[in-house]
């Protein structure tokens, strides 16, 4: 007898966590996602989630790449098409995975997108080109809790130092992404923060313009008074009922 094959389901959806986070940062989403009944996977980047930071030291930006890769192959065995919904660095690997998968991924969700930070010393800021002087002296890059409003309570958003040789690697990893946007045509929905102390508002924008996508399939969600961490933050709720409202219309078109 020929064993039948199990039957696809057409849609699935892909939650890519930022750099130096935890699951806990994208918990909330993930949950509801479950709820809609449609395959979802969220992988655990190399480095991150351990019991120290240094797990991250020496990790590259191509190991985070092919992490979420791997786990995009594997959800691919049980959809047809992927919605792939990334927040902060998560964004920008979200953006390569739609450049390098562009038979699989349906459309993004990009969700307070790393792409000019407020740190000086990140590309297009004025002290970038220092950046590798400064990796070479200082070897630890301590980390804040971005929030505007009372932080979950069971909400652990990410370490509370990185290696520096890390972040030089985030770095890298933006510039290769900005590059790509003119080759990234899938529909996008953007959503940012007005203020917030991680990620300048405009990256939205600068995402917004320079993306290869229709205008009439690409837009912007501002929210007024999260931080950072949108899902552990005061707009939590609504952050996450954007996206599902989304993530159900490309479902059901």
């Amino acid at each position: 007898m020929v064993e039948k094959h199990k039957e696809r389901s057409s849609f699935g959806v892909l939650i890519i966590h930022g750099f130096t986070a935890t699951l806990d940062s994208v918990k909330l989403i993930y949950q509801s996602i479950k709820e809609l009944g449609v395959p979802v996977s969220q992988p655990l980047l190399t480095g991150h989630g351990a019991s120290t930071p240094e797990a991250l030291r020496g990790v590259k930006w191509e190991t985070w790449v092919a992490d979420a890769e791997q786990a995009l192959q594997k959800l691919s065995l049980e959809v047809t098409r992927v919605i792939v919904i990334g927040h902060s660095m998560g964004a920008l690997i979200a953006l390569n995975l739609a450049e390098r998968y562009r038979d699989r991924v349906d459309s993004l969700v990009l969700v307070a997108p790393a792409i000019k930070l407020v740190s000086v010393f990140a590309p297009g800021r004025p002290l970038h080109f220092a950046a590798p002087l400064l990796s070479r002296i200082i070897k630890n890059w301590g980390l804040k809790n971005d929030y505007s409003g009372p932080q979950c309570a069971d909400c652990i958003p990410h370490y509370k130092w990185v290696p520096t040789d890390a972040v030089i690697s985030f770095f890298e990893l933006i510039k290769k992404s900005m590059r790509l946007l003119v080759r990234v045509n899938v529909p996008v929905l953007i959503i940012h923060n007005r203020r917030e102390s991680t990620v300048l508002p405009e990256s939205a924008i600068i995402l917004y313009n320079n993306i290869a996508t229709e205008p009439s399939e690409k837009s912007i969600m501002w929210l007024e008074i999260s931080g950072h961490q949108i899902f552990c933050d005061c707009e939590r709720d609504v952050a996450v009922q954007a996206i599902i409202d989304y993530v159900t219309l490309r479902i059901e078109r």
